[in-house]
């Protein structure tokens, strides 16, 4: 009789219970969506500016320099982003964290899509002379303002959102972005330079930046349906009576305050990433078609093989720094690229197809691979959740002052040394030195609740 009085009363409360769940799980699924989608077509944008820097845009845009200083100018404009990506991170940040993390991430990937879809328009020297140069920069610049601000919001809001005990699992959607754009960025090129010469310099290579625009429609609408973290809403409640030091209105000045070693810790974790990231993506290019005469094609391929390699490595390096912790993985990421900075370029000058596609694919989805996925969940556990945004952009954007450089300085090593690789070996297992002293000296955080006050 109990049972029959009390079932009715329940069953709607299981059932709200139940609908709520669903509810959330959903909320959970158009968040990773929107991280995974913004991140996948803002690096597709960014990995095909690095493709098309080293195979097309030295003779495109600087056709009045030699073959090498081409080269050298080219990667610089890939560079140029470390001014303006430290500046969309303290930016976006700024507003990610004051007013929320959805609308400075549809804005970034506005800019982002925009600035790429023109650079597929702007004239080659031969038409309009400095002036294509000269747009060619200000559109880089305008693309790494946006990624400034993508990275950091798309990380902080999945990881914001994810149980606790799956942070880092979920955190490696946002790199899986990454991952999936390189491989898309690259797949739309191997195709591309399959063309006629003389079809791929004049309007081949602008195929992939006007594609973009597709990409960037998708990217909003997914983007357009995300809400704002429980974690932020709680965050903002707690400081709306709370007094309004200028500390409190900037978070960068909170930042640099209080995180400033978090901060410097985030970006030394990424030196030996980076750089083995950019020399994979951006400086392999032009060294094994210009060094080694292979083709664009298989220079392509191997790049090709790696990215598809890393959609299945990144989320199960993330699993496991659910089950470990985060510094093992880390570490051993980092081990990989120092023991391996030697034979990377010892099997690539072999000049073998197949050694060139295993070094590549090992060190890119295995070796960074433990680093990179790992980056989102790591990172945003190092910081209070009113500064998460801007901290988290910054220490991961800071670092691309180096690693922006890397293909400029791979290069600049190779004429030195008169083409032998080994100083571009060394200065790969410098910067993994650095990240294995970075990580040892950051304490493990895999078991922390991001609404944490960071000590």
């Amino acid at each position: 009789m109990m049972t029959m009085l009390t079932s009715p009363a329940m069953t709607p409360a299981k059932d709200e219970q139940t609908s709520q769940q669903t509810h959330e799980r959903r909320k959970l699924l158009t968040v990773l969506g929107s991280g995974l989608s913004g991140t996948t077509i803002e690096f597709y944008d960014f990995f095909i500016y690095g493709t098309a820097a080293a195979l097309v845009f030295p003779s495109l845009f600087f056709p009045n320099l030699s073959p090498l200083m081409a080269l050298l100018v080219s990667f610089l404009t890939l560079s140029i982003t470390f001014v303006s990506r430290p500046i969309g991170a303290i930016v976006f940040g700024h507003y990610g964290d004051k007013i929320g993390r959805k609308k400075s991430l549809v804005l970034s990937l506005m800019i982002m899509g925009i600035s790429t879809f023109f650079i597929g328009l702007i004239p080659s020297y031969d038409t309009i002379g400095n002036a294509a140069p000269l747009i060619l920069i200000f559109l880089r610049l305008c693309q790494g303002f946006a990624i400034g601000g993508e990275w950091g919001g798309a990380t902080t809001l999945i990881t914001e959102y994810a149980p606790r005990h799956r942070r880092g699992f979920f955190g490696t959607f946002v790199q899986l972005g990454n991952v999936l754009g390189l491989f898309i960025a690259t797949g739309v090129f191997a195709l591309v330079v399959m063309l006629p010469e003389d079809d791929l310099m004049s309007w081949g290579w602008r195929v992939p930046f006007l594609l973009s625009i597709a990409l960037l429609f998708v990217g909003m609408f997914i983007r357009s349906r995300i809400e704002e973290t429980p974690v932020f809403q709680e965050n903002q409640k707690q400081q709306q009576n709370a007094p309004k030091a200028a500390e409190q209105k900037f978070p960068i000045l909170t930042v640099l305050k209080h995180h400033r070693k978090a901060v410097f810790l985030a970006m030394g974790m990424r030196m030996g990433e980076i750089v083995l990231g950019w020399l994979t993506v951006a400086f392999f290019m032009s060294y094994v078609t210009r060094e080694l005469n292979f083709t664009r094609e298989t220079a392509l391929n191997g790049l090709l093989l790696a990215s598809f390699v890393g959609i299945f490595t990144f989320p199960f390096f993330g699993w496991l720094s659910d089950k470990i912790g985060r510094r093992p993985v880390y570490l051993a990421g980092a081990a990989i690229t120092l023991i391996f900075a030697f034979p990377l370029f010892w099997m690539i000058d072999s000049g073998s197809v197949k050694m060139f596609m295993f070094a590549t694919t090992f060190c890119y989805s295995v070796g960074l691979g433990m680093m990179f996925s790992v980056q989102p969940a790591f990172f945003s556990e190092l910081f209070d959740t009113s500064v998460r945004y801007t901290g988290v952009s910054l220490g991961f954007q800071l670092a691309n002052i180096v690693g922006g450089l890397t293909p400029m300085i791979g290069t600049l090593l190779l004429v030195w040394s008169g083409g032998a690789s080994w100083p571009i070996s060394l200065f790969l297992a410098c910067m993994a030195l650095i990240t294995i002293l970075c990580v040892c000296v950051t304490r493990e955080s895999y078991n922390d609740e991001l609404n944490e006050v960071k000590k």
